[in-house]
């Protein structure tokens, strides 16, 4: 008998040495991060190749994404299902989950239900209420298993003015959206039940600081929406930020480190796309697949010098609207001018659908000079107090010094520097977005001209033969 409690005494002292070994032992997990791809198709290869490599090291990789997925490339916006390019690379790479971006909503609410059903990663969004008719997966949150370790992300959506993503409004209907800050308040609890929490947002980098100091219980904040470029990651009140700049530049390698099952230890570093070398063979060739389209290859017009700044390419916008619409001005939205520069050369149906491509209508208004004021006034401040671009006039914008978000004075003139009349008349044109978000006490409302704005830029570029915005300004800030 005594030996029968020698056995098992020594059988019971060796499972607690191997308990107290095992639970004494360091954990790590590891996370690749994305953020605002913008359909950058062509740097996929080398993704997935960063994603093998990562995961032949660390065979528990977890790989989110921060949302804006899609928007900024016509081979994968306007595939035959838009937007599925990117889904179809997302799953090979490996995808576990994104939050939604604001441009996860450009094909409206059923052609991301469309998508979603395509997709093998999960949708995780907190404040996002859609009705259920739509068939909108998505869930608010997600426990992942890493080796062990149980890793909780939430996800959330930036709203705008109107209390909408930055999108048309047209694209949400159906769908509601909660406060960010006052909806992830309620998500302590899956700090309590997860080893590693994670808020995957979508919100900008000075929202996501003040998530930082408003949630102290969440260990890591994956970012995106306002394009931020930090070096690896920053931290604020003990939680990890992260973000990059958009268009898959670069990635985040995030590593977490437990012991004792606490967090010892967390940092993230930046993986450089653009110098690696090393390409997933078969991914490349889905890529190829994808960007088989020649029609995008079309040459539109000649570029006699280069285009160098946003403003530059926002007046060529206007003078399009106006040139072909038959408008005395035109507007565009800051956030509606998708790239900064193009070189000398060729300008294609690829670059306008680059440049412009949220496919919205051409919309047209009559309105006074004061109702124009006003409307460019509404839309600087429901466009996150970003001036929109103009065509046929020019804009002097006095800003109050108290308070430097704040238009104190609007002024505007003629192309030859004369005061416009405010009480005249002016057939103005723009694109459907900035009709619909720009609040202002107006007459008219505007009209479709049952054309894509695109399509105004395609035909003004035709018949232009060739252009030149070198130098061009038209928008003059007073602060």
């Amino acid at each position: 008998m005594l030996d029968i409690m020698k056995k098992r005494l020594i059988i019971f002292a060796w499972a607690l040495c191997l308990i107290t070994i095992a639970y004494g032992q360091k954990k790590e997990v590891h996370i690749l991060s994305a953020n605002d791809m913008h359909a950058a198709i062509d740097q996929f290869p080398k993704l997935a190749a960063v994603a093998d490599s990562l995961r032949t090291l660390y065979p528990s990789l977890l790989i989110f994404s921060a949302g804006d997925n899609r928007t900024g490339n016509p081979y994968n916006d306007l595939y035959e299902i838009p937007a599925y390019p990117m889904v179809a690379l997302m799953n090979i790479v490996g995808f576990h989950a994104t939050t939604l971006g604001n441009h996860e909503f450009d094909s409206k609410a059923e052609g991301l239900a469309r998508l979603i059903n395509m997709s093998d990663f999960t949708y995780l969004c907190a404040n996002i209420q859609a009705d259920p008719a739509i068939g909108l997966h998505t869930f608010p949150s997600k426990m992942f298993d890493a080796d062990g370790v149980k890793v909780g992300v939430v996800g959330s959506v930036q709203l705008g003015t109107h209390g909408l993503p930055d999108t048309h409004p047209d694209n949400v209907k159906g769908i509601s959206f909660a406060p960010v800050m006052e909806t992830l308040a309620g998500y302590e609890w899956m700090s309590q039940q997860a080893d590693v929490t994670i808020l995957l947002s979508h919100n900008g980098y000075d929202d996501e600081v003040k998530m930082a100091q408003a949630f102290p219980w969440a260990d890591i904040i994956i970012g995106g929406h306002s394009h931020t470029q930090l070096d690896g990651g920053e931290m604020h009140n003990g939680v990890l930020v992260t973000q990059n700049a958009n268009k898959l530049g670069k990635v985040t390698h995030i590593t977490v480190v437990l012991e004792d099952g606490k967090i010892v230890e967390k940092k993230a570093e930046n993986i450089d796309l653009t110098k690696c070398t090393t390409k997933n063979p078969v991914v490349e060739e889905m890529v190829r697949y994808f960007n088989n389209n020649e029609a995008f290859k079309r040459v539109l017009a000649q570029v006699t010098t280069p285009f160098e700044t946003y403003e530059e390419l926002g007046c060529m916008i206007c003078d399009a609207f106006c040139a072909e619409a038959g408008a005395d001005v035109a507007i565009e939205n800051f956030g509606g001018v998708r790239y900064e520069t193009h070189p000398v050369g060729d300008f294609t149906v690829n670059d306008v659908l680059k440049l412009d491509p949220f496919r919205n209508d051409a919309v047209m208004l009559e309105l006074t000079g004061e109702e124009l004021q006003q409307m460019l006034i509404a839309c600087h401040d429901n466009d996150g107090n970003n001036f929109p671009y103009v065509g046929g006039i020019k804009c002097e914008i006095h800003y109050d010094k108290a308070d430097t978000k704040k238009i104190q004075k609007l002024q505007l003139f003629s192309l030859d520097g004369k005061i416009l009349n405010l009480k005249k008349k002016y057939k103005v044109v723009t694109n459907s977005y900035v009709a619909a978000i720009s609040s202002s006490p107006r007459k008219d409302q505007g009209h479709s001209l049952n054309r894509e704005t695109t399509d105004l830029i395609m035909k003004f570029l035709e018949h232009q033969g060739s252009v030149s915005y070198q130098g061009v300004r038209r928008l003059k800030f007073i602060r």
